[in-house]
């Protein structure tokens, strides 16, 4: 029986947050970031990850990032709707938006942002940074409209094959 969205946690959800865990310690011996991933519906696994940061040199190699995408290729599709993501750690803005953009389900995570800032990771600063204006921000983010901006976007909208997401 899956749970409801915000209806709390299922009757599985500390199991797979377990294997999360245990991703990520293993991870750890392995060389990687502390921080794992599962993605899972109807009670079946889709997706793994690890953090890969430092092992890849890939930023955007967090263990959701790479559970999201093991994922989407074990089904075919880039919306993960009705699966949920378990994570040994709560996820950073950026797993956070990915989960969005996948259309998962719910988020279901182990540690939290405090204990990540504790082991020396960014995730309370950059939560802390994205609630704050802007122009505030130590890396500036710069609009600058040029001429034909919009010809992406139109020619997205008059392409009839265009897969909505």
């Amino acid at each position: 029986m899956s749970p409801m969205p915000g209806a709390g946690l299922g009757a599985d959800d500390e199991r797979w947050l377990v294997k999360a865990v245990r991703l990520a310690t293993a991870n750890v011996a392995a060389g990687g970031g502390p921080f794992g991933a599962v993605v899972v519906r109807d009670g079946r696994v889709l997706g793994r990850g690890q953090n890969r940061v430092t092992r890849d040199n890939d930023p955007t190699a967090h263990a959701e990032v790479q559970a999201i995408r093991a994922a989407c290729r074990e089904i075919g599709d880039f919306a993960l709707t009705g699966a949920a993501l378990f994570s040994s750690c709560e996820p950073c803005p950026l797993c956070l938006a990915a989960s969005l953009w996948a259309r998962v389900g719910r988020v279901v995570y182990a540690a939290d942002r405090d204990d990540a800032a504790r082991a020396g990771f960014d995730d309370r600063a950059f939560y802390d940074l994205l609630a704050r204006d802007r122009s505030t921000w130590p890396m500036p983010v710069v609009a600058h409209r040029v001429d034909g901006c919009e010809a992406p976007m139109d020619a997205w909208l008059a392409h009839e094959g265009r897969v909505a997401y």
